[in-house]
């Protein structure tokens, strides 16, 4: 529907939609918080308010008292069964998740994979694990949107992955594949991108302008930069890919690759799991394993990777001087062995010892998965009456309705 520019209704919609994304990203609030948070009057929150539950998309609740004379001010929460399906395919399995628009994750899938997926077996995937959902956790639940967030260089806006070399694919269709298959509106993305836009937005970097987040996962090293508030994209879409950075050594006796080696040959998953014996490993297991283990072997190789790690921090903390850096997927498991010791390893090569605050990714495992599903839930938050009017409806019998 086409609204003419500054009509109430374009307001309307648009107070709608600050309304929504207050809610989501900081909820719940009472009607007292949200008049304050968005400077709009009492009446007009309650307005927004019961059109946002009429739409299903919050909940209004009664408030707890709290000492004051009157009525307490009802409390808003994005609702759980507005869902969005986040992906994440490595080369060792596929992740699928479930996320609310509460951020709960309302269910969750990880399908180990013996070879590399394709793009068209993901797509078949991700729409047989949605049906099955759909006739059982989510079926009280409207699904909103798809994420997948893909190790390699994407181009968002066309869906298409254009290079992601551990998985060995190449100009992949990969959102009109998996939208085709699903019927459902798809997005792509990169996903330390990802990851460090949720780290941001809900996690380790809240309230941070500018921060530098590195992943490690099965296919490497990514990253992704905020830089004054602003998520840093690049020419290409490559920012942050520090993995393919060379790697520098404090100690030469640290080098296990070639004269050419990048941070990720170096600083590798493969390698503490190999060091520990075991046959495969999820982020998890590999933590527990880490913890556990008594062996010289795994811990050397721990301790050897931490070294090169903090080199890496510090070139990145010299170059943008970030309030916080946050670690990711393995990198945060190097990080909690000693979090004060490497601290320091960062602060001794950093410019004048300045070394910011490095933080584990708070949202642990979820941290791809929240991010993807965040992009998915974009065009909602953006439009929510336009959205809403697309999506199918949950079943009459599940949704809760206040």
């Amino acid at each position: 529907m086409s609204i003419a520019p500054g009509t109430a209704e374009l307001v309307r919609r648009a107070n709608l939609a600050r309304t929504l994304v207050a809610v989501h990203r900081d909820g719940p609030l009472s009607r007292a918080a949200l008049t304050a948070e968005l400077g709009l009057n009492r009446s007009t929150i309650g307005a927004l308010t019961a059109e946002l539950s009429r739409l299903a998309l919050v909940i209004e609740t009664a408030g707890a008292a709290e000492g004051r004379i009157g009525r307490p001010s009802p409390v808003i929460t994005a609702h759980a069964d507005i869902v969005a399906v986040a992906v994440n395919p490595e080369v060792d399995a596929v992740t699928i998740a479930a996320v609310g628009l509460d951020r709960s994750v309302r269910a969750r899938r990880r399908v180990p994979t013996t070879g590399l997926i394709t793009p068209d077996d993901l797509a078949l995937l991700v729409a047989d694990t949605v049906r099955e959902w759909r006739a059982g956790e989510l079926a009280a639940a409207s699904v909103v949107g798809v994420g997948i967030a893909v190790p390699g260089l994407v181009h968002p806006a066309a869906g298409l992955v254009v290079h992601a070399p551990h998985l060995r694919w190449t100009d992949a269709p990969l959102a009109d594949l998996v939208g085709a298959a699903t019927g459902i509106a798809t997005t792509v993305g990169n996903d330390a991108s990802y990851g460090a836009h949720a780290e941001y937005l809900f996690g380790a970097a809240r309230g941070e302008t500018d921060v530098v987040y590195l992943n490690g996962g099965a296919s490497g090293i990514g990253g992704g930069l905020v830089v004054g508030d602003v998520l840093v994209g690049g020419a290409r879409g490559l920012a942050g890919e520090f993995g393919h950075n060379p790697a520098v050594f404090e100690d030469p006796a640290d080098r296990r690759s070639g004269e050419r080696a990048a941070l990720e040959d170096e600083v590798s998953r493969h390698r503490l799991v190999a060091a520990l014996g075991l046959p495969a490993a999820d982020d998890a297991e590999l933590r527990s394993a880490l913890v556990a283990s008594g062996n010289p072997a795994a811990r050397d190789e721990a301790e050897r990777q931490r070294r090169i790690l903090a080199s890496a921090v510090a070139g990145a903390v010299n170059v943008l001087d970030p309030a916080v850096v946050v670690l990711g997927g393995f990198l945060a498991t190097l990080v909690e062995i000693d979090p004060d010791g490497f601290g320091a390893a960062v602060a001794r090569q950093t410019i004048a010892g300045g070394a910011p605050l490095v933080r584990s990714a708070e949202l642990g495992d979820d941290r791809l998965l929240v991010g993807a599903a965040e992009t998915a839930f974009a065009r909602l938050l953006d439009d929510p009456v336009a959205t809403m009017s697309t999506v199918a409806p949950a079943s009459s019998t599940g949704r809760h309705r206040s």
